[in-house]
């Protein structure tokens, strides 16, 4: 289901205003690609990008035109590891933070291995 204009300007009016939620929402969309799930990963690292510095602004930092990084994170976007890691390093300096990851031990299951 399509997000609609009012649910994504209250999404962008929120990480504007509030930091917390912004650097929440890029580790979720980090997060997500991390555990495979890429459609929604790629989603909110959009919605992430267009609230905070804007596809052009992201352009200059990377030196990738604009228009390949949208298609980057567009629903049907595959982007190359180099690619991605690279807007990873320029969003995580735009706000400020180091993102790391965890290692952690898997749970068992009851079904077994």
């Amino acid at each position: 289901m399509p997000l609609t204009q009012d649910f994504k300007k209250t999404i962008q009016d929120r990480v504007r205003r509030d930091p917390e939620f912004r650097e929440e929402l890029l580790r979720e969309g980090i997060q997500c690609l991390l555990s495979g799930e890429v459609n929604t990963g790629q989603a909110i690292l959009r919605d992430y990008i267009n609230a905070t510095m804007g596809f052009q602004e992201l352009s200059l930092l990377t030196h990738k035109p604009a228009k390949s990084l949208m298609r980057m994170f567009s629903s049907k976007g595959n982007p190359q590891a180099r690619n991605l890691f690279e807007v990873i390093r320029r969003l995580q300096e735009q706000e400020g933070v180091h993102l790391r990851v965890d290692l952690q031990p898997r749970r068992p299951t009851l079904a077994g291995p």
